[in-house]
């Protein structure tokens, strides 16, 4: 008997369907990747199995586990979420309540469903997802985790009381190279050792690696399944070509000449309760993007965040050559934006700060949601009212609102499926042709970093190891952290 199994699955939002006739099954010990552009439906299908998809839900067939939930009410759900199904949400901070402990957080559901929850379990599932010092962070709050630590403590809570089914739902998003093989490798051992698991992603070289077959959804529809090699070696339509095409990436080449020096940093470092960024020495020239790479908590978003004056650094210097609009796009953009405000509102705000007048700013916030590829009447929603990946977009429209002489991006398209990434990376590397605008790119992802930056810096525990051309640390990479990360694509 199927673990899952979907038929006629229909959301709508008053008179307009977001999701339509989508039917599927994943069998015990199988893992179902979903894959599709954002906006497909792929999350709202992936909540539909917990009874968390809002609007109107329908279904001929909802079964879960043995269990019909096809006309379930709240409580009739209560049950079956965490003991028979569970969700890893792609947006960890939000989903981790900011007032508890992240032991506290991984043990709930074995409290909720009565199975024991001491220190010596919780700080196995810690160490499960490849959760450093597990001990030391299970008594920590979310705010003082990295993304990635906590996309790991999510992901462990989710484990927790060991579910019949999993649903991921980006659930490698925030994750480094070397953790997010060890995660999938994860995942790939849960679903051989009899969970069903579902995973959705825009990330197909992790789709490759860890699911037996794939389903490609578009405008709420599934337009083409198969196994894992049909779908992404032998597409049988344009649209799953195309977005198997966008997922590959070139490294990069480019002139190892560079102009101005911009900012020189010199021996920076800084401290929270153990050093976070230490001795970190760089130059950042104009017109060149300078990628920063490194595992969750090797002091990336910490440098950023010194570089764009919301940190201040402990030690050491960053002497801007002038004083220069620098922007920051956070990885988490869902806490980036106010949600009582419409995303038009919030770049109508980023254009006054430019100087932007009042009676052009309308149409200037329409031509900044097209060139991220986002429609006009999104402007309209509130944050929440957008998928992750239109978060994400919306988020660097912001920045470019404000008109930026340096933009620093934390994990700016960890959210994107492969084409809005693919054309979001181009409409950066236009302002950098066009404007000579100098980008930091902090990522996990290797292959994105080596196809946009110039110069790239690796970190390991908080230390820059290795520096220079994108294309010569790639390709010769001297230190043995950066071989390993490298290996770990």
């Amino acid at each position: 008997m199927s673990a899952v199994g979907v038929q006629g699955l229909r959301i709508g939002f008053g008179d307009r369907v977001v999701v339509d006739d989508v039917s599927f099954a994943v069998e015990p010990g199988e893992c179902l990747a979903i894959v599709g552009e954002s906006g497909a439906g792929k999350s709202l299908t992936a909540r539909a199995l917990l009874g968390l998809a809002p609007g109107s839900v329908s279904a001929s067939r909802l079964v879960i586990d043995g269990t019909d939930a096809t006309a379930l009410g709240e409580r009739g759900w209560r049950p079956l979420r965490g003991r028979r199904i569970a969700l890893v949400s792609q947006d960890a901070l939000s989903a981790l309540d900011p007032l508890r402990r992240v032991g506290a957080e991984v043990a709930e559901p074995l409290l909720i469903h009565g199975l024991p929850a001491g220190e010596e379990r919780v700080n196995a599932l810690l160490r499960e997802v490849a959760m450093p010092d597990p001990e030391r962070r299970a008594r920590q709050y979310p705010h003082e985790l990295s993304g990635g630590l906590r996309q790991r403590a999510l992901i462990a809570s989710a484990l927790s009381a060991a579910p019949a089914v999993l649903v991921a739902d980006e659930a490698t998003t925030a994750l480094d190279a070397t953790v997010q093989a060890r995660v999938l490798a994860l995942l790939r051992r849960i679903a051989d050792a009899g969970t069903a698991v579902v995973f959705i992603s825009h990330d197909f070289a992790a789709v490759r690696r860890v699911a037996d077959r794939v389903i490609v959804m578009r405008d709420g529809r599934i337009v083409e399944q198969g196994t894992t090699t049909q779908v992404m070696d032998q597409p049988r339509e344009d649209y799953t070509r195309n977005l198997v095409a966008a997922s590959r990436h070139e490294v990069r080449s480019t002139s190892s000449e560079a102009g101005e020096v911009l900012l020189r940093a010199s021996g920076v470092s800084k401290s929270f309760d153990r050093p976070a960024v230490r001795g970190a020495s760089f130059t950042l020239p104009t017109g060149r993007t300078l990628g920063i790479v490194g595992e969750s908590g090797s002091g990336k978003t910490t440098l950023a965040r010194m570089l764009v004056g919301v940190t201040r650094p402990d030690a050491g210097t960053l002497d801007w050559a002038t004083p220069q609009r620098v922007q920051l796009v956070h990885q988490d953009p869902l806490a980036a934006f106010d949600p009582r405000w419409t995303i038009a509102r919030s770049l109508a705000e980023g254009l006054e700060a430019a100087g932007v007048p009042r009676g052009r700013r309308g149409a200037r916030v329409d031509e900044l949601l097209d060139e991220v590829g986002l429609p006009a009447e999104l402007g309209a929603r509130r944050p929440r009212e957008l998928s992750g990946g239109q978060r994400q977009r919306a988020a660097i429209a912001r920045a470019l609102a404000a008109d930026p002489q340096v933009l620093v991006l934390d994990e700016p398209v960890s959210a994107l499926d492969p084409t809005v990434r693919g054309r979001v990376l181009a409409q950066l590397r236009r302002g950098q042709r066009e404007h000579g605008l100098p980008v930091v790119f902090v990522s996990h992802d290797l292959g994105v970093v080596g196809a946009v930056s110039d110069d790239v810096l690796v970190m390991q525990d908080g230390a820059i190891v290795e520096q220079g051309p994108v294309h010569e640390v790639f390709m010769a990479p001297q230190h043995p952290f950066t071989r390993e990360l490298l290996d770990a694509r």
